[in-house]
Parts: C-alpha cells; structure tokens; sequence
C-alpha cells in the first residue's frame, strides 16, 4: 500500500472545506485538523483491504526453558 500524503488544515478552513477535504482523504491523501497549532482531528483513507495474517512472522520471538514441563518446587508436596 502506497504512503499517504499528510495535509495540514486549520479547523475553521476544514469547516468551510469539508466536502473537498473528504474527497482529498478519499483520494489517498491524510488530513490533520489543527486548532491553535495543536491536531485535534485526522481524516484518514478508508481501508476495504483486510490485512491477511503472516503464518511464521513470529518465529524466534518466543523461547520456552528447557525445564518448561518440569514440577514446581512450590508444588512438589501435592504430587
């Protein structure tokens, strides 16, 4: 998926250019509202593509001891 394009508008230019700034984010582009230079707001692109799942993206970030299937000390007395 190709990086958006980030649009900076002020809140009271976003309220008068809704309809357009709409379209601009069904375009592809992302649009962040600000007031008084903070963000408050972001239209985004609608994304219809699920993300498939990547079987093995783990692989090698889980590590189980070597003693894993061994009794607890703590529970030795009720075996």
């Amino acid at each position: 998926m190709p990086a958006t394009a980030t649009t900076p508008v002020d809140f009271r230019q976003a309220e008068k250019q809704f309809l357009e700034l709409i379209e601009l984010a069904a375009g592809g582009e992302e649009i962040v509202i600000f007031k008084d230079d903070l963000p408050i707001a972001t239209l985004s692109p609608f994304s219809k593509r699920k993300l498939r799942r990547q079987f093995g993206s783990a692989k090698g970030l889980i590590v189980m001891a070597d003693d894993f299937d061994e009794p607890l000390e703590d529970f030795k007395e009720y075996m």
